[in-house]
């Protein structure tokens, strides 16, 4: 193990765009239900539809947040609708699944998406037994990242020590928070949309492109 990382007890993982590339473009297909759900309920065609889409996942951190706050959405029907999605762009990739199964001590999974859609695409990723739990967004009573009530919560929900503790992540906002409390951070720079939205050196630790030869280097030092 790299001995800067030796006190690091638990691993902790976002989800989407970090634990499978993100030329997958799971959020292409995600987008594509976004768009229905949202043209559904505010009777407008796809080209405003979208605009609220982005709008809101810029101001709120998630569109769902922003539906909440503006239409009263339910979070459960928007998240089922919008999980409702092939997964046969992305596939286990054995390195990488190795080195995850090979990180001393705990390995948890913190996503602003919700856990029945976390675990498909874990099971698809044959990662379904390698994690402790999921910290969703149900868990943040629809709070998303980057707000720092989620990591307090997660901290105090699975007894945590941030100090301990490394974060991965694909957006690099995401990352201010746990920094804030402790944690060590990974930026997955690995092209996500909005991903070098507000990156700064103060709260990134680590970069990488490719995590498993990021993982592959942290464990034969």
């Amino acid at each position: 193990m790299l001995p800067a990382l030796s006190h690091v007890d638990s691993w902790i993982f976002d989800l989407d765009n970090t634990l499978y590339p993100a030329k997958a473009d799971l959020f292409g297909l995600i987008d594509v239900k976004m768009g229905e759900f949202i043209q559904g309920l505010l009777g407008c065609d796809p080209q405003e539809a979208r605009a609220v889409q982005k709008r809101y996942f810029m101001e709120h951190g998630t569109t769902l947040s922003g539906l909440m706050r503006h239409h009263g959405t339910d979070p459960r029907e928007f998240l089922e609708y919008v999980h409702d999605i092939s997964l046969d762009r992305i596939a286990p990739d054995p390195e990488l699944n190795a080195y995850i199964r090979a990180l001393p001590g705990r390995r948890l999974i913190f996503t602003n998406g919700d856990a029945p859609y976390a675990w498909r695409v874990l099971d698809r990723l044959g990662l379904g037994d390698a994690f402790e739990f999921i910290h969703d967004i149900h868990a943040c009573q629809y709070v998303p990242k980057p707000d720092p009530s989620g990591y307090r919560e997660l901290c105090e929900c699975y007894a945590i020590d941030p100090c301990a503790s490394l974060f991965f992540e694909d957006m690099a906002r995401n990352l201010k928070p746990a920094k804030a409390i402790g944690m060590t951070t990974v930026w997955v720079n690995n092209g996500s949309e909005a991903g070098h939205v507000d990156a700064h050196p103060d709260f990134i630790d680590y970069e990488t492109h490719d995590l498993a030869p990021f993982l592959a280097d942290i464990l034969k030092n």
